[in-house]
């Protein structure tokens, strides 16, 4: 029965399968509300017989334990149903990035080894159905399983909103229907047999490399996680979260869904953001804790709507709405933390409610289960306390490894993840995260890798050479800026090179300013490498000198 009692981690770790973690949800919380959606209630409960349903269709399908079941949806309450019909056979979910263009999902179906997929009809104007189709052609001519190398495990595909099949793409509702039948003893027996160790999930991140890497994680990863996080941001069943975070990344799964079931709270969806429908639904709906990115948070703030809605019921803000709050009125927040897709989120945190002083000067303490060590990023060796260096990580929520990448090219012998991010730790025991060591771009809450930018631009007719940096910017962290260099007495034009990225690559890997240089302007190790540092420093010149204007942001005003 709900309470408002705080939240605890499962006592029994026998419990933390994503399957498990739903039973000792809906055990708690029965038939209270716990995800508002377009004017549904949908109850724990629910979510759990939904949950069984659906994992009994799966099974008679012939998924089975260790396959890899790829969801493509966005933050809709079946995404939430699936996570855990996937968990109960054991299968791995794949969560398929929205944002993704075909390409890119057809490479995370082809590198997951994807058995099947489940996917919703249509999100905003994009007909997922019909580009499907369009992809595997074979699909749309026969009722049976599809056969094409480019996905050569992927044979079944289901839409969420479909009316009539369309040739082997079946509806929502005929393959539940096929799996009533399926006997519960069975789906229990399945049940049982997934162990917390594992695999349980692949989350597509981008890395160093041009394409994006697959997380994989265990089963407790997203448990242990979801439990943690409702206790340390204070949740209660009282609560109402309006939330953007995508459930196909790991803060998505346990600081938004985990986190807010765990606490029997309310979750508000919405599939889109845009930033007045944002503003109306946590009015409308009296939400009391929001989960925004920066740029998400600016542009309700800077909406006209802002100003006339009565919102006095927010308490609670990852990134605030009004960023005047003054110290001693700043008593919640997640500033106090450091983690990763590699750790399932955190790996070190503060309570939310912790001294905002503290919340300000640290990265919190590791959890219990992580051990952080600091270690020289040349040598490896282990730094001394108070010394700056490399994070590397350990614990129960590490991921098991990159999917089909070697573990020797990814852990250290001891079995630590060397972060790429720099830090230290003080005396205290205190975490102090002081940003990237590599040059990933980190903009509006997504990892972006340049090298995956500059390898697609490697077919753009005359283009010399592409350098991506992250510009600095106040509210999105970092921006994409391109650096785009001609052949020998060619042009470029920087409306063509924005379309065709437009069409290569998801909307958060677009570049905010496309810069054009010549061949003079580069200047070049001793090898004939590019010296990028000094290409990007003259680069954030040409944003100053040129007073550009990105987001809201005049570099004129801002570099200084």
């Amino acid at each position: 029965m709900t309470d408002n009692a705080p939240v605890r981690l499962q006592p029994d770790a026998s419990r933390y399968t994503w399957a498990h973690f739903i039973e000792d949800v809906a055990e708690r919380h029965g038939e209270r509300t716990v995800i508002r959606f377009a004017d549904r209630n949908i109850s724990a409960a629910a979510i759990h017989r939904d949950a069984r349903r659906l994992a009994k269709a799966l099974a008679a399908s012939g998924v089975a334990k260790g396959m890899r079941v790829a969801l493509h949806m966005a933050n809709h309450p079946e995404f939430a149903i699936a996570s855990f019909a996937v968990a109960m056979l054991g299968a791995v979910l794949v969560p398929v990035n929205t944002f993704a263009t075909r390409d890119e999902r057809l490479y995370i179906l082809r590198h997951s080894d994807s058995a099947l997929l489940l996917f919703q009809h249509q999100l905003l104007k994009l007909d997922l159905v019909g580009e499907l189709l369009e992809t595997f052609p074979a699909l749309d001519d026969s009722e049976g399983p599809l056969h094409d190398a480019r996905a050569p495990q992927l044979r079944r595909a289901i839409a969420l909103g479909l009316e009539q099949p369309r040739g082997g793409v079946h509806t929502w509702d005929d393959f539940l229907r096929n799996g009533d039948a399926f006997p519960d003893a069975v789906l229990d027996a399945m049940i049982a047999e997934v162990r917390p160790a594992d695999d349980g999930m692949i989350i597509y991140t981008s890395g160093t490399t041009s394409k994006p890497k697959g997380v994989l994680h265990m089963q407790r990863a997203p448990v242990i996680q979801s439990w943690l996080i409702a206790d340390e941001m204070r949740f209660t069943a009282d609560d109402r979260v309006w939330t953007t975070y995508p459930f196909f990344w790991s803060a998505g799964i346990c600081m938004a869904l985990g986190a807010t079931l765990a606490a029997g709270a309310t979750l508000l969806l919405q599939e889109t953001f845009e930033a007045g429908a944002a503003l109306r639904c946590i009015a409308e709906e009296k939400a009391n804790a929001t989960q925004a990115w920066p740029h998400q948070a600016k542009a309700m703030a800077e909406h006209p709507l802002y100003a006339t809605l009565d919102l006095s019921h927010i308490d609670k803000e990852v990134y605030r709405l009004n960023p005047d709050i003054s110290p001693e009125d700043d008593l919640w927040g997640t500033q106090g933390s450091f983690g990763m897709t590699e750790t399932f989120t955190f790996v070190a945190n503060l309570p939310a409610d912790a001294p905002v002083a503290l919340r300000n000067s640290t990265s919190g303490k590791p959890r219990a289960g992580m051990q952080v060590r600091i270690l020289n990023p040349t040598t490896g060796e282990p730094l001394p306390v108070g010394e700056e260096g490399e994070i590397a990580v350990k614990g129960l929520t590490l991921m098991r490894g990159y999917y089909k990448v070697e573990p020797e090219a990814t852990f250290d012998d001891e079995g630590f993840f060397h972060s790429q991010d720099g830090g230290y730790l003080d005396a205290d025991g205190y975490v102090h995260w002081n940003g990237r060591l590599s040059n990933i771009i980190k903009t509006g809450g997504a990892n972006v890798s340049p090298l995956e930018i500059e390898e697609t631009l490697l077919g753009f007719a005359n283009m010399r050479a592409a350098v991506v940096f992250g510009a600095p910017h106040p509210s999105l962290g970092e921006v994409i800026v391109l650096c785009a260099v001609a052949m020998q007495g060619a042009t470029l034009d920087t409306d063509a090179i924005t379309t065709y990225l437009r069409e290569k690559l998801a909307r958060y890997k677009q570049p905010r300013a496309v810069l054009l240089f010549s061949e003079s302007d580069l200047e070049f190790t001793g090898n004939q490498k590019i010296q990028t540092d000094k290409l990007v420093t003259k680069a954030l010149a040409r944003l100053r000198e040129n007073a550009v204007e990105i987001d809201g942001v005049n570099y004129a005003e801002y570099l200084v």
